[in-house]
């Protein structure tokens, strides 16, 4: 059992969904996310399940900010498990014909990248010096071929999951494990403001079963669901003008 579980973008969909898992007597969960009536309703709910929860609600491209909390958490008792969920994506991140505007694009890549970097890196010389804890990086499983409807978000997604794998080749020698997950779509309030019915939907608590399942075994990549990776991992070994043709086609924005 993981002692201490910090999760961010807890208030809602995937993030909700795990801290619901985790919430067993105890356990220790620290929650992060910018809605603070949300979250309260999330900490209430895990609370009611005999975990011991604490809340921050703050923003993950706030970098100092990030740092003093998770030191905090940290220092009250020492994290075992970080999963950096929090996210932006769904309508917002569609890109026009034009592409994304350059305050959008900034705004996905500093929220899903370099919010991934905040949550992370904080904890980490802790995780050296004891020689164990577990980072879970929530990336995404279409955009990181580089779907024409969403650029910036496709490069945020992949940036991290890139980032992750670095990261687990340099900590896997101090005993820190790192888990990339790959989501198809996930009936969350991002996916349910797409403008068209996706493929494949699994519901965020079943999106949570798997992610903690595959983290308790400690696997290096989750990826579901089945046929969404069979079709990205297809796409990466067909040739590229065939890739752009199909994906031409299908963009939803015509």
């Amino acid at each position: 059992m993981f002692k201490h579980v910090v999760i961010t973008g807890a208030s809602s969909g995937i993030g909700a969904a795990l801290a619901s898992i985790y919430s067993v007597p105890g356990a220790r969960l620290s929650l992060l996310a910018r809605d603070p009536k949300r979250l309260e309703s999330v900490v209430s709910a895990c609370r009611a399940r005999g975990a011991d929860v604490g809340a921050h609600s703050g923003d993950v491209t706030d970098a100092a900010d990030m740092e003093r909390w998770l030191i905090a958490c940290d220092s009250a008792l020492p994290v075992n498990l970080i999963i950096a969920n929090a996210g932006i994506g769904g309508a917002q991140a569609l890109a026009p014909k034009s592409g994304e505007p350059g305050d959008l694009a900034r705004r996905i890549i500093s929220v899903n990248t370099l919010g991934v970097i905040n949550t992370v890196t904080p904890l980490l010389p802790g995780f050296v010096e004891r020689r164990s804890g577990h980072v879970a990086i929530i990336s995404s499983l279409g955009p990181t071929i580089g779907l024409p409807d969403c650029p910036a978000y496709g490069a945020s997604k992949a940036a991290v999951a890139v980032y992750g794998h670095g990261l687990r080749r340099l900590l896997s020698q101090h005993g820190v494990r790192v888990t990339i997950v790959y989501p198809g779509f996930v009936d969350t309030p991002i996916v349910q403001s797409l403008p068209f019915a996706p493929p494949f939907v699994w519901s965020a608590e079943q999106a949570a079963a798997r992610i903690a399942r595959g983290i308790a075994h400690g696997q290096r990549e989750i990826l579901f669901p089945w046929p969404m990776r069979i079709a990205m991992r297809v796409a990466r070994i067909l040739p590229i003008a065939l890739v752009d043709r199909v994906l031409a086609r299908l963009r939803v924005g015509g």
